[in-house]
């Protein structure tokens, strides 16, 4: 066998836009096409949006304009503006920012200098504006590339920043910018910042109570035990409450404005403080998974320089608060054990209601505790020996890699289908559960019936959540299943079983649906791919002449070969979301209930008949 040569040819220095191009997943987590709420998309929105936050928290700005219409995005704020000689290196320059500055920039998002580059980097096309003390300076960019540079000039417009970029569509294939996961991050920045007005596409988002707001806004009246307890510190904020129907936990956590999905050192510490504080008001020493069960909370604290485990900083890591106080650990639990239990001494009657909730959970789990012994065996052994599940080498937990977002369980019926997705699949990140036969309607039963139930209990037990979503393995779970009447059936049985137990996969966009072809055209020089009736119409008249059609009616009709086009690159995810008009009681009672004239006239109005599916070669 031949040496390898290795001389200093084989050494080379990227430049940072390089660099961030080639490795983008350290600077932005995954990829994506939009799909998907924590797509590179999104994080380039929010590194931008970030910077203007931080002028209105250094009281700079009030507004900040949005727009995105098709590929391009604009943000405008109006803070103080870009020193005028830095702005082509503080989106071009790394390790270059005002935020390295303590005194200008306390409790920053982003401290490390990256973002606005990475967001330069990553677009086809890329321009700065700054506007202050009556100048203007602006600078364009082509991948990261300067292509023009204005000269200062007099201005009278009003003072701020304004970026326009267009994400590159060969890095970030087919992408589309979903307006529910823009809003969604959008009323977050407007929960955390009351006074802060931010104008999307026109639409204008604004919350006076914070947190209150945010659980108010993601919940209905109805679903709610008790009314939201709302506290508020210098640099804590937390709301609290706890849900009549769901079984599990739920979290918001936010760090310096920074939406922590992954939790941390300060979500651990807000746990541990709702637990030891109602055990010190109650006097009893009630298990910390009944106090905890149905919780619906959020909270937001504020750390000098803090430290992520991430780029993407979906993770806090630091364990001191900064500025001299005390550990992020002690710092909550002291602000919780006080504030907590004086609002449950003025509130008698949520203290009631709390301990009339921890008793039933007490009673549930108790009962429950022999069947989830035996299920939990039942589970490991199925698992072992009937290798229904198929696991891959990267979970969510695993925070060393740049691909843990990627991180994908496919729920698949029957043994073809799952078949020909393992053939297909990436080892790496992408797991599969075969599923046997319909699932059962699970609405309107309780928890026991995830024990009992095999194929629910599996379920859980590969997603690992059962107490909450803190563990959860996989961050995409994806029901793939036929494009037929059976398919949609099961497809709806399965949602009906999260909505039922655990809606916070939902409400966090962990759920989607995988969209599969329904047609191949080909001929003998090309093959097209068809998602609909009007796809494949246009493949026919590309195509010309007489191409092949072939309809497929089963996943399982997919050969691999063919399958890992529809779950690698060009994959196609359809997220499900909630209808925040509808409590999830009410949603489940009308769609999984018992058959009503009100339901029949539904299907029968929205009922669509596709013309001409099938078609013969």
């Amino acid at each position: 066998m031949a040496e390898l040569q290795y001389t200093e040819e084989n050494i080379r220095s990227l430049d940072w836009k390089e660099h961030i191009r080639l490795r983008p997943g350290m600077y932005i987590g995954k990829l994506g096409d939009g799909s998907s709420a924590d797509d590179g998309i999104y994080i380039l929105l929010k590194e931008t949006i970030d910077n203007c936050i931080d002028e209105f928290v250094m009281g700079a700005g009030k507004t900040i304009e949005i727009s995105i219409h098709g590929e391009k995005v604009t943000v405008r704020d109006y803070g103080r503006g870009i020193p005028l000689g830095k702005v082509v290196d503080v989106v071009s320059r790394m390790n270059t920012g005002g935020k390295y500055d303590t005194r200008a920039f306390k409790k920053s998002v982003g401290l490390n200098g990256v973002g606005t580059k990475a967001v330069n980097a990553l677009s086809t096309y890329f321009k700065v504006e700054s506007n202050r003390d009556g100048k203007s300076k602006s600078a364009e960019f082509e991948t990261g590339e300067l292509v023009n540079e204005e000269l200062l000039e007099e201005t009278s417009r009003r003072r701020g920043t304004k970026v326009t970029f267009i994400p590159d569509e060969t890095i970030f294939k087919k992408y589309k910018y979903r307006n529910e996961y823009v809003e969604r991050m959008l009323r977050n920045y407007t929960y955390l910042n009351p006074g802060l007005t931010i104008v999307f596409n026109g639409e204008k988002f604004i919350s006076k109570n914070g947190l209150k707001d945010l659980l108010e806004d993601n919940n209905t009246k109805e679903d709610l035990l008790y009314p939201i307890i709302h506290l508020k510190g210098h640099d804590i904020e937390v709301a609290i409450t706890h849900s009549k129907t769901q079984y599990s936990e739920e979290y918001h956590s936010f760090v310096n404005g920074q939406h922590t999905t992954q939790g941390g050192t300060h979500q651990a510490a807000f746990r541990e403080a709702i637990v030891k504080t109602i055990r010190d008001y109650y006097g009893k020493n009630y298990d910390a998974s009944d106090i905890r069960k149905s919780i619906i909370s959020a909270i937001s604290i504020k750390v000098m320089e803090p430290v992520f485990e991430s780029q993407t900083k979906t993770k806090l890591g630091s364990t001191d608060m900064g500025g001299g106080l005390p550990t992020v650990r002690t710092y909550i639990n002291d602000f919780i054990g006080k504030q907590l239990d004086n609002y449950l001494h003025k509130n008698s009657e949520t203290a009631e209601q709390i301990q009339r909730k921890i008793v039933q959970a007490e009673k549930e789990r108790k009962e429950l505790s022999g069947i989830r012994k035996l299920a939990r065996a039942r589970a490991k052994k199925a698992s072992l020996h009937n290798k229904k599940l198929r696991d891959c080498r990267l979970h969510l937990g695993d925070m060393k890699s740049e691909r843990r977002l990627e991180s994908t369980l496919f729920i698949t019926e029957g043994d073809s289908a799952s078949g020909s997705i393992t053939k297909s699949r990436d080892v790496n990140t992408q797991a599969v559960f075969s599923l046997r036969g319909k699932p059962l309607n699970s609405y309107g039963m309780s928890k026991k019936i995830v024990y009992e139930n095999e194929e629910f209990n599996l379920l859980q037990a590969a997603l690992n959540i059962e107490e909450s979503l803190e563990d959860l393995r996989y961050n995409n779970i994806v029901i793939a299943t036929d494009a037929d009447v059976d398919g949609m059936h099961i497809r709806l049985l399965l949602i009906t079983f999260f909505l039922q137990f655990f809606p916070e996969l939902i409400k966090e966009n962990h759920l989607y649906i995988l969209q599969t072809p329904l047609f191949r055209v080909r001929n003998k020089k090309e093959t097209f791919y068809c998602y609909s009736q009007e796809e494949k119409i246009e493949a026919i008249e590309k195509l010309k002449g007489k191409p092949e059609i072939t309809r497929f009616k089963g996943l399982g009709e997919i050969s691999p070969d063919e399958f890992k086009h529809f779950i690698g690159d060009d994959i196609r995810l359809e997220p499900v979301m909630l209808d925040k008009a509808l409590s999830i009681e009410e949603l489940l009672k009308f769609y999984m209930g018992k058959n009503t004239p009100d339901r029949q006239e539904f299907i029968i109005e929205n009922l669509k008949v596709e013309v001409d599916l099938i078609e013969t070669n």
